[in-house]
């Protein structure tokens, strides 16, 4: 079944730049590092070696990335390889979510950093990669217009659009710069602001002004909700009326029945759950009852390498727990082209994709 599951075209969500690096160039970036005595190579070894994280472990892991990943060039390199990585996996369309940041020692601002996610991107070349605005490809009726080049060929496509996220140890002002450099970045590709890092810091009204100021111009929003109990944050959260959420590990009866009301698709990530413990085990992981209640849903990674998965995984994982056939999960896979945040042209042309592919796929 894995191996069916990477033939499928898929669709990733939730999608994390700094937690999808290869372990490979995370051990040689922290290496480098280390022979520079910025770090202790030996003691951070052992930590990006560790498979069986804790959700406090995966934060500890996080802060070493982001003190790995402080210059533009490993930046650029991460996101080429991470877009590598899905377009292997036969991901045809992938939002990279990723909090933009500053660093004064390397020159860096939050323009930089993004404009260095934007130089990876175009630095892939074993498979094409769509992810600027295509207006003037819609004007001129040119479906192979790509990326301000016309591409005749052939070749393999993936779609990548941009999440900025806001992280919640920022003011309300860094919330409200990253809104602003979305904004200006919509023409490279962002679509989005996600709201993530550390649930036990921050508070939602830290932020609220700046989602709602996001909101009003056009962006759609996602929000990390319910990873850690927090029911008044669920509530607002959820009132807030977000395009999508990530997660819902803690919510109560009133929460699922306001989610369920208001069909706010939820990112599904079966294997950060269980390895966080956020969810004990997949025989109560509430996917079994989203799918059952026909609630809109899609299957994500999370962080491909700091869990170790990819999502022909999390899609073989969920057809084994869950009891669900091939048709089924090709119609798991095809539904999520609903809850995409790219525009109409995008989703005609992977509804495309996904009906060639069901003529080839054995179901």
């Amino acid at each position: 079944m894995e191996e069916w599951c990477k033939t499928i075209p898929k669709i990733e969500l939730h999608a994390h730049l700094n937690g999808s690096i290869r372990d490979s160039t995370l051990l040689e970036l922290a290496r480098g590092l280390g022979e520079k005595g910025t770090i202790v190579f030996s003691d951070v070894e052992k930590v990006i070696l560790k498979n069986d994280r804790s959700l406090v472990e995966v934060f500890k892991l996080f802060d070493l990335i982001h003190l790995i990943t402080t210059d533009h060039e490993s930046v650029s390199r991460i996101t080429k390889e991470v877009v590598e990585d899905f377009a292997a996996e036969n991901v045809v369309y992938l939002e990279l979510r990723t909090t933009p940041k500053r660093n004064d020692s390397k020159a860096m601002s939050k323009e930089s950093y993004m404009q260095a996610v934007v130089e990876g991107l175009r630095a892939v070349n074993n498979v094409d990669v769509d992810f600027a605005c295509k207006l003037d490809a819609e004007a001129t009726g040119n479906s192979h217009y790509d990326n301000g080049r016309y591409s005749g060929a052939e070749r393999k496509k993936i779609y990548v659009r941009l999440l900025l996220s806001i992280d919640r140890r920022e003011s309300t002002e860094a919330a409200m710069e990253t809104v602003k450099l979305a904004l200006q970045m919509k023409h490279l590709g962002v679509v989005g602001i996600d709201l993530s890092g550390n649930p036990v810091i921050g508070e939602w009204k830290t932020f609220l002004p700046a989602l709602k100021f996001a909101k009003e111009q056009g962006l759609s929003i996602t929000l990390h909700s319910g990873e850690v109990p927090n029911a008044e944050e669920v509530h607002a959260m959820l009132d807030f009326l977000p395009g999508r959420i990530g997660h819902a590990c803690y919510f109560e009866e009133d929460h699922w029945r306001k989610l369920k009301s208001s069909k706010i698709p939820v990112e599904i990530c079966l294997t950060s759950n269980i390895r966080t413990e956020t969810i004990p085990s997949l025989d109560v992981h509430h996917f079994a009852d989203l799918y059952s209640s026909e609630h809109p849903i899609t299957l994500c990674t999370d962080d491909t390498g700091v869990f170790s998965t990819s999502l022909s995984h999390e899609y073989n994982l969920a057809a084994s727990a869950f009891g669900l056939a091939k048709k089924e999960m090709y119609r798991l896979a095809r539904n999520a082209v609903n809850f995409i945040f790219a525009g109409s042209q995008v989703k005609e042309e992977l509804e495309e994709m996904f009906a060639l592919a069901s003529k080839e796929l054995e179901m």
